[in-house]
C-alpha cells in the first residue's frame, strides 16, 4: 500500500532491466529448431514489448506459436536470471523513491514467474508492493488489467500515480488504464518514436527522481 500517498507503476524490460541478451538466445533457440537463422540482437531488441506470443508469431512462425513459445520458455529459464543487467541508475533510483515513501508496483508483458526472479536477482524485491504479467492478470499491456492491478495494489489514488515505461505501448498502455505515463530512454523506442507518443520523456530512469521532484513527489534533488 502506498505509504507517501503516491505510487509509481513500472515497466521491467527497457526501463530497468536489459534482458535482450537472453531474449534473443531464447528466441534463436526456438528458430533453430525449424532451421531458421540466427538474429541479431538489434533486430531482437526492436522486436520486443508486446509480449511472448507475439514475438514468436512474428519471428518464428504464425503456426508455430505454442511450440515456439514452448522452445523459447525453455531456454530462457535456463539463461535470463543470470543474463539480465540493471540498466543505469535503475537500481539507485528504485531505492531513492522507496526511501522516500513513493509506492511501487511492475508492470511487465514478461510473465511475473520470470520478473519476480530478475527482481530478487538484483536485490530489488523488497521494494515492489506488486509484480504483475500477463500470467497474473490473464492479458498484456495495451489491455488495462495489468497496470489497474498495480493500482489496486498500490493504493494510490490516478491522480497521484505514474506508469513509468520505455515505449510507445506503454504511453497507449496508461491512455486506456486512465493513469498519466512518463517514457524514459534506454529501450528499444527510437527517440522520435517515444517523442511523438505524446508524454513526457526522460533520458534513462536515472532522471526519473528529479522530475518527480518537479511535481513536488519527492524533496528536489
Amino acid at each position: 500500500m502506498s505509504r507517501g500517498g503516491h505510487g509509481l507503476i513500472l515497466d521491467l524490460d527497457g526501463t530497468l532491466v536489459d534482458s535482450y541478451g537472453p531474449i534473443t538466445e531464447a528466441l534463436n533457440h526456438a528458430r533453430a529448431h525449424y532451421d531458421l537463422d540466427p538474429l541479431d540482437q538489434v533486430v531482437v531488441r526492436a522486436a520486443v514489448g508486446h509480449g511472448l506470443e507475439s514475438l514468436i508469431a512474428a519471428w518464428v512462425g504464425e503456426q508455430r506459436v505454442e511450440s515456439g513459445v514452448r522452445l523459447f520458455r525453455e531456454r530462457y529459464g535456463e539463461v535470463y536470471a543470470g543474463s539480465t543487467r540493471a540498466l543505469p541508475g535503475a537500481g539507485s533510483t528504485l531505492r531513492i523513491l522507496f526511501e522516500a515513501g513513493v509506492a511501487l508496483a511492475l508492470a511487465s508483458n514478461k510473465p511475473a514467474r520470470f520478473s519476480r526472479p530478475i527482481l530478487e536477482s538484483l536485490g530489488w524485491e523488497t521494494w515492489f508492493s506488486a509484480v504483475e504479467g500477463p500470467d497474473t492478470v490473464g492479458a498484456t499491456k495495451p489491455a488495462p488489467p495489468m497496470l489497474l492491478a498495480c493500482l489496486a495494489a498500490l493504493g494510490s489514488d490516478r491522480e497521484r500515480t505514474r506508469y513509468v515505461g520505455d515505449m510507445p505501448l506503454d504511453a497507449l498502455s496508461g491512455e486506456r488504464a486512465g493513469i498519466e505515463v512518463v517514457l524514459v530512454s534506454g529501450g528499444s523506442a527510437s527517440a522520435e518514436a517515444l517523442q511523438a507518443a505524446g508524454p513526457p520523456v526522460l533520458d534513462g530512469i536515472a532522471a526519473l527522481p528529479a522530475f518527480l521532484s518537479d511535481l513536488g513527489w519527492l524533496p528536489a534533488h
